[in-house]
């Protein structure tokens, strides 16, 4: 199916969905079997953890045939299943596999009816990420895609002052996300056309699309600049132009230094939010004129203890409950994913 055919065949159906679509058969409050589909992503064992404590969840384990795979879940003393039996006790999956299997990973979670939670970058072609969302929204089941940054209060608080008009007609993003990548990972990396920007400035496109939406042009520079003998793009620029307003993300894993420089700031006509650094939150919002809670003038707002992944997770099982829904809908993940493979010129 091409993607004229796609859009014509799911536009309707994504137009009247408001959100992903919560399953309301589990009791009030019971525990959610969920495994894993893999635990090679640099997340997956904080996630996996978290699965293993919460009260929200019922671990049955992890599928995973790599070594390096295997040595995680024994670190963390989690319990390695088989693929079937993974698929027939868990009512959610969590993929947490290599970027080039995720996709694939998802829709057999999807095909066994279980709803899924798809580690980031979501899939590599924008072909898979759509027959993942066609079969969610085929199925009834849900979809949530695990940007770490989406529960974020600082980009919460940031957003919600840019929709509800408060920093005036917002005309300039600017994000900046670096690391300084191990060789091992730089290997791993290098495999995606996109390099760096397609795993991690893929945070960046994430709020920049929740913020902004869908962009009319996007403008990709991924670069090799490091001294390696590899092929990684390494040192990258997006710069996504919409109707009355640009946004320029940087990304480079070349970031020397022992911390990661990681910001997001938003501009617009009545002042400018600042989230600097983005983890532990620490926003500044200086306005020309007071607007909605804020006063005249900079400020430095308040933020609640926050921690990756847990939000996340407490969403997901109360959606699973039946008593919400997904804060991101399955036409948004689509986007996303689309315009974090326009980003990393990967279509």
């Amino acid at each position: 199916m091409n993607r004229r055919q796609f859009l014509a065949v799911t536009s309707t159906a994504l137009a009247t969905l408001p959100s992903t679509l919560p399953a309301a058969d589990a009791p009030a409050r019971s525990r959610i079997p969920i495994g894993f589909f893999g635990a090679t992503h640099s997340h997956a064992a904080a996630k996996i953890k978290q699965a293993m404590t919460s009260p929200d969840w019922d671990f049955v384990g992890v599928w995973e045939s790599s070594v390096a795979g295997r040595q995680t879940c024994e670190k963390l003393g989690a319990k390695l299943v088989s693929q079937d039996e993974l698929l027939q006790r868990a009512r959610v999956v969590a993929v947490e596999s290599d970027a080039r299997d995720r996709a694939g990973h998802a829709l057999l979670a999807l095909k066994a009816g279980r709803h899924v939670h798809l580690e980031k970058p979501p899939a590599m072609t924008l072909a898979d990420m759509q027959s993942v969302v066609a079969l969610a929204l085929e199925k009834k089941l849900l979809l949530q895609t695990g940007f770490m940054w989406r529960h974020n209060p600082g980009f919460q608080s940031l957003i919600e002052a840019a929709h509800q008009g408060w920093l005036g007609d917002v005309f300039l993003v600017r994000g900046f996300i670096s690391n300084n990548l191990s060789a091992a990972s730089r290997i791993e990396w290098a495999e995606y056309p996109g390099g760096s920007m397609f795993e991690l400035g893929s945070h960046l496109v994430d709020a920049t699309v929740r913020l902004l939406g869908k962009p009319k042009a996007v403008t990709p520079f991924v670069r090799h600049h490091g001294s390696f003998n590899d092929s990684l793009k390494d040192n990258n620029v997006a710069v996504l132009e919409y109707e009355r307003a640009t946004a320029i993300l940087i990304n480079t894993a070349l970031q020397s230094g022992t911390t990661p420089q990681r910001s997001f700031e938003v501009l617009g006509t009545n002042g400018t939010a600042t989230l600097q650094p983005i983890e532990p939150p620490t926003l500044t919002i200086d306005l020309t004129k007071p607007a909605g809670p804020y006063r005249k003038g900079s400020q430095t707002i308040p933020m609640p203890v926050y921690r990756r992944y847990e939000a996340d997770f407490v969403e997901l099982a109360a959606a699973v409950r039946g008593e919400r829904s997904l804060s991101v809908s399955l036409a948004d993940e689509l986007l996303v994913a689309e315009t974090i493979l326009r980003c990393s010129d990967m279509r």
